[in-house]
Protein backbone atom coordinates (compact mmCIF):
# COMPACT_ATOMS: atom_id res chain seq x y z
CA UNK A 1 0.00 0.00 0.00
CA UNK A 2 1.16 3.59 -0.57
CA UNK A 3 1.14 5.08 2.98
CA UNK A 4 1.04 8.96 3.83
CA UNK A 5 1.02 11.02 6.56
CA UNK A 6 0.59 15.38 5.81
CA UNK A 7 0.89 18.02 7.77
CA UNK A 8 -1.31 21.13 6.84
CA UNK A 9 -1.09 24.24 8.61
CA UNK A 10 -3.90 26.53 7.86
CA UNK A 11 -4.53 30.36 8.17
CA UNK A 12 -5.36 30.79 12.21
CA UNK A 13 -8.96 32.43 10.90
CA UNK A 14 -9.65 29.29 8.85
CA UNK A 15 -8.30 26.84 11.40
CA UNK A 16 -11.67 25.85 12.95
CA UNK A 17 -13.49 25.57 9.99
CA UNK A 18 -10.94 23.35 8.35
CA UNK A 19 -12.89 20.20 8.30
CA UNK A 20 -15.78 22.27 6.38
CA UNK A 21 -13.29 23.15 3.92
CA UNK A 22 -11.83 20.45 3.26
CA UNK A 23 -15.04 18.35 3.25
CA UNK A 24 -15.59 17.81 -0.41
CA UNK A 25 -12.17 16.78 -1.14
CA UNK A 26 -12.32 14.26 1.79
CA UNK A 27 -15.74 13.16 0.69
CA UNK A 28 -14.68 12.44 -2.90
CA UNK A 29 -11.22 10.75 -2.30
CA UNK A 30 -13.00 8.43 0.46
CA UNK A 31 -15.22 7.20 -2.57
CA UNK A 32 -12.14 6.71 -5.02
CA UNK A 33 -11.95 2.44 -4.98
CA UNK A 34 -8.27 2.32 -4.55
CA UNK A 35 -8.54 4.78 -1.13
CA UNK A 36 -7.83 2.44 2.22
CA UNK A 37 -8.33 5.44 4.71
CA UNK A 38 -8.57 9.19 4.02
CA UNK A 39 -8.56 10.65 8.11
CA UNK A 40 -7.78 14.18 9.44
CA UNK A 41 -6.71 14.99 13.13
CA UNK A 42 -5.76 17.94 14.60
CA UNK A 43 -3.22 18.63 16.47
CA UNK A 44 -3.37 19.12 20.62
CA UNK A 45 -0.60 21.09 20.76
CA UNK A 46 -1.11 23.59 17.74
CA UNK A 47 -5.03 24.45 17.18
CA UNK A 48 -3.48 25.40 13.54
CA UNK A 49 -2.11 21.92 12.49
CA UNK A 50 -4.22 19.21 10.93
CA UNK A 51 -2.57 15.83 10.22
CA UNK A 52 -3.95 13.90 6.97
CA UNK A 53 -3.53 10.15 7.23
CA UNK A 54 -4.42 8.31 3.70
CA UNK A 55 -3.42 5.08 1.93
CA UNK A 56 -4.12 3.91 -1.37
CA UNK A 57 -3.97 0.27 -2.24
CA UNK A 58 -0.93 0.36 -4.53
CA UNK A 59 0.90 2.99 -6.79
CA UNK A 60 -1.72 3.01 -9.72
CA UNK A 61 -4.55 4.20 -7.03
CA UNK A 62 -2.62 6.49 -5.87
CA UNK A 63 -1.48 7.88 -9.23
CA UNK A 64 -5.44 7.47 -9.87
CA UNK A 65 -5.75 10.06 -7.17
CA UNK A 66 -3.68 12.69 -8.09
CA UNK A 67 -5.26 12.66 -11.82
CA UNK A 68 -8.64 12.87 -10.39
CA UNK A 69 -10.84 15.89 -10.79
CA UNK A 70 -11.30 16.57 -7.45
CA UNK A 71 -7.57 16.40 -6.19
CA UNK A 72 -7.04 19.28 -9.11
CA UNK A 73 -10.17 21.04 -7.93
CA UNK A 74 -8.35 20.86 -4.29
CA UNK A 75 -4.85 22.09 -5.56
CA UNK A 76 -7.18 25.06 -6.83
CA UNK A 77 -9.12 25.86 -4.12
CA UNK A 78 -7.67 24.59 -0.59
CA UNK A 79 -3.89 26.21 -0.65
CA UNK A 80 -5.57 30.41 -0.16
CA UNK A 81 -6.54 28.61 3.54
CA UNK A 82 -3.48 27.54 4.02
CA UNK A 83 -0.11 29.23 6.22
CA UNK A 84 2.57 27.30 4.40
CA UNK A 85 2.66 24.27 1.86
CA UNK A 86 1.76 20.85 3.54
CA UNK A 87 4.64 18.43 4.53
CA UNK A 88 4.03 14.87 3.34
CA UNK A 89 5.91 11.50 4.43
CA UNK A 90 4.93 8.85 1.42
CA UNK A 91 6.14 5.24 1.92
CA UNK A 92 5.12 2.04 0.26
CA UNK A 93 4.51 -0.06 3.14
CA UNK A 94 4.50 -4.03 2.23
CA UNK A 95 1.16 -4.13 4.15
CA UNK A 96 -2.65 -3.32 3.05
CA UNK A 97 -4.41 -2.59 6.83
CA UNK A 98 -2.99 -1.04 9.97
CA UNK A 99 -1.48 -3.55 12.34
CA UNK A 100 -1.94 -4.08 16.11
CA UNK A 101 0.66 -2.42 18.54
CA UNK A 102 1.45 -5.25 20.46
CA UNK A 103 3.24 -3.64 22.86
CA UNK A 104 0.06 -1.94 24.20
CA UNK A 105 -1.65 -5.25 23.60
CA UNK A 106 -5.85 -4.78 25.36
CA UNK A 107 -6.80 -8.20 26.67
CA UNK A 108 -10.23 -8.85 25.55
CA UNK A 109 -12.80 -8.55 27.81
Amino acid sequence: MIFITAKFRVLPEHADRWPEIAADFTSATRGEAGCLWFDWSRSLDDPTEYVLVEAFRDGDAGGAHVQSEHFRQAQRTLPQYLAETPRIVNATVPQDDWSLLGELAVPER
